[in-house]
């Protein structure tokens, strides 16, 4: 059960998975925390979108194969019509080319289907309460495989990073790098606060929604490589 305290009102959850079996395990999982309630469940990403437009769930578990709608475009959909809804994708590693669309469509972050019930909870409280869930051994694996289409090792990073100062670029690489911000605080030797400043420094000045589209920006953008 729930050891968070009692807020006044639960994180209201939009379930969306073609299988039925797994949907069960997952509101079963979920409905054993008081503060999290599964409001409507989907088979597909076209109702997804519809109940999402509808209900204004906080947070929507997006599978990523579905039919007639798939994750990612039910994503953008949901994303494109600025619902104040944000959605977790859930995948396998055989799918990682499609979670590098979900988060190019705007998700908050993506977990294993295999995850644990708790890092699942972890996450969906993240995700409702404006952050985004980086798992790094998912993101490491994404970005070795989709290496190719990234920068040349070789080349000056983006001028979109111009805006950055030295200590806001340092605090990126190390989100890209998967750190939390009190993982971060200790890596650079400042406070877990003035981290937390740095990094909405940098939202606002890229104008980026969250840590994982930061995550991508930093990679795409050739400040961070991945791996050799």
């Amino acid at each position: 059960m729930s050891d968070q305290a009692p807020s006044a009102r639960p994180v209201r959850i939009l379930l969306a998975d073609d299988q039925p079996l797994l949907r069960t395990g997952f509101r079963m999982v979920l409905g054993a925390e008081s503060d999290l309630d599964v409001v409507a469940e989907a088979g597909d990403g076209v109702v997804a979108v519809e109940l999402a437009r509808r209900l204004l769930p906080d947070v929507v578990l997006m599978d990523i194969r579905m039919p007639r709608m798939d994750g990612v475009a039910a994503t953008r959909a949901i994303v494109d019509a600025r619902l104040p809804v944000r959605v977790l994708v859930l995948t396998t590693f055989d799918l990682d080319e499609y979670v590098v669309g979900a988060l190019r469509a705007g998700a908050s972050g993506f977990l294993a289907k295999d995850v644990p019930a708790e890092d699942l909870i972890a996450a969906i409280r993240t995700v409702a309460g404006g952050d985004a869930v980086v798992t790094p051994r998912i993101l490491r694996r994404l970005l070795d495989r989709f290496a190719e289409v990234l920068p040349d090792p070789a080349a000056t990073p983006s001028a979109a990073l111009n805006a950055l100062t030295d200590r806001e670029r340092e605090v990126l690489v190390q989100v890209a790098r998967g750190l939390s911000n009190a993982e971060i605080a200790a890596v650079l030797s400042v406070s877990e606060t003035t981290v937390k400043t740095h990094v909405g420094h940098v939202l606002t000045k890229l104008r980026l929604r969250d840590r994982v589209q930061a995550v991508v920006l930093a990679y795409e953008s050739g400040l961070v490589r991945p791996r050799a």
